[in-house]
Parts: C-alpha cells; structure tokens; sequence
C-alpha cells in the first residue's frame, strides 16, 4: 500500500474513532439532562408531600365528617412517597392529584373553611406546587424525547448498544387519569 493509502485510512480511522467520542459524549450527557430532569420532579413531589400534612391539619377541624376524603388524600400520600420507579412515581402521582381535587372540591362546602388565611395560603402553595411539577414532567418528556430518539438514530443506536445505554421511560399519567374525579356530597 502506497504511503498515500496508508494516510488515508490513518486519518479515516482517527475521525472515526473521534466521530465516536463525540456521539459517546453526547450520549452521556442527554442521559445525564433526563436524570437531572426526573431529579427535578422528585424535588417537587417531596416539595408536595411536605405540603400536605399542614393541608390536612388545617382541614381536620372543619372536615370532622369527611374523614374518607383525609384518609385518601393520606393513603395516597403514601404511596406516593413510596413509590420507586418512574411509572410507580407517575401513577401514585395520578392518584395523589385526584385525592387532592377531592379534597379541595370536597371544602367548597365549607365557607368558614374556604376563608382560613392559612387555608388559602396552603392551597395557593400547593397549586404553585402543581403548577411547577406539571413544568417539569414536560421538561423531563422532551428530555427522555431527545435521548430515546438519539439512541435509535443510526449510528447512535450502534454506539448506544455497545456501551449499555437503555431507553428511558417517559412520566406518564396512569390510564383513564385524564377524567376528573368524581365527587359526591
């Protein structure tokens, strides 16, 4: 082989080898934005769990009656706290959100209730609350997007394969979540 040739398939393989490094490295850090973006939704889903306790004891007192609502809202707590995965975390969330339009429908029959200053400032908390996690499940879905596609492009789905990389799975809402709870009075 001519020293000519044996250049070429130097410089070849050298940005091959470098066109690989660079795909790698992008890998890495979409891999590395959808965690810091679960990470993101895991603050605020602590955030809300630590909200709601003063929720319900500001509630208790005018609720004495409605104590399956509370109870609800409570056992849904729970099981969200301790809910691992992200499609557990994403269902426990479902039932967590319900449990609390429930809970806020549910004191509209309470005026002396509906005028609590601490009352409404806990509720407007955790409305912001709400408002910011539905920002970051939207934050996360476009992040496990970009990654879950990269993987699939060619030749990311070569490199991604070879080093182990897995698709991630989006923060879903459990099935039939969409419709509004049904309160009864």
């Amino acid at each position: 082989m001519s020293l000519f040739g044996t250049a070429a398939v130097a410089l070849f393989l050298a940005g091959a080898t470098i066109y690989v490094v660079i795909l790698y490295n992008e890998l890495v850090g979409l891999r590395n934005e959808n965690d810091r973006a679960f990470a993101n939704i895991d603050v605020l889903l602590k955030q809300r769990h630590d909200e709601i306790p003063n929720l319900v004891s500001c509630v208790k007192g005018y609720m004495d009656h409605e104590r399956q609502t509370l109870e609800a809202v409570a056992l849904a707590r729970t099981a969200s706290i301790g809910a691992a995965s992200i499609p557990q975390k994403a269902q426990a969330d479902v039932r967590l959100t319900g449990a609390l339009h429930t809970l806020f429908a549910v004191a509209e029959r309470y005026p002396d209730l509906k005028s609590n200053q601490n009352f409404l400032t806990l509720q407007s908390q955790l409305e912001g609350t709400e408002n910011r996690i539905a920002v970051e499940r939207m934050r996360y879905s476009e992040a496990v997007r970009d990654y879950n596609t990269r993987l699939r492009l060619f030749p990311g789905s070569v490199v991604a394969s070879l080093r182990g990389f897995k698709e991630k799975a989006y923060f879903e809402a459990a099935p039939g979540s969409q419709e509004a709870p049904k309160v009864k009075f």
